[in-house]
């Protein structure tokens, strides 16, 4: 269940942030706590939204989302700054595993720079980051490895800075073609 994934340590960015990454009607700071909603109980029913707003202020600052106020509404933000509070959410679990699904698309490319900077910085402190793309600059600029998939199954696996670009990338497309 995403509770016992959540417990275990894991967190996922979802490729459909306005599907299924956000809660369109609710404000930012709701978005922001969500995930982790036991973590801000007092008793009973209760929300300590003090707790609450403090880590919506820390996510606003520590990922740079530009928004008027931690009340406005998520679905009133960029797809950039929506992708920030997901991430936001994320990293208040403190996850060890983070699954980042398609994390740039549709966003610009500003926020782009900042999430790639928070991927490395993450991958800097020992978390473990599995990113899904189909963005092959975007793998080339961040993996260490990248495993191709190919009709639903593993193709192969590819280490980089061992081989020049073109060579990766053609090595890539080969092993992208392999089960088609």
């Amino acid at each position: 269940t995403p509770r016992e994934a959540i417990a275990n340590g894991f967190a996922m960015l979802t490729e459909e942030r306005r599907a299924t990454g956000i809660f369109g009607i609710l404000d930012i700071t709701d978005n922001t706590v969500i995930s982790n909603l036991s973590a801000y109980r007092l008793a009973g029913l209760f929300l300590n939204r003090k707790k609450m707003n403090k880590d919506t202020d820390w996510s606003i600052s520590a990922m740079r989302i530009k928004t008027p106020n931690k009340y406005s509404k998520i679905r009133n933000l960029s797809g950039g700054n929506q992708q920030k509070v997901i991430l936001g959410r994320w990293l208040l679990t403190s996850p060890e595993v983070l699954l980042l699904d398609e994390p740039t698309r549709g966003i610009d490319v500003g926020a782009k720079y900042e999430i790639y900077q928070l991927i490395i910085d993450l991958a800097a402190k020992g978390k473990s980051v599995l990113m899904v793309s189909s963005e092959m600059p975007e793998l080339l600029g961040i993996c260490d490895r990248i495993l191709v998939m190919s009709g639903g199954r593993l193709a192969g696996e590819v280490e980089l800075g061992k081989e020049r670009d073109a060579d990766v990338q053609e090595k890539i497309m080969t092993l992208a073609a392999k089960y088609v």
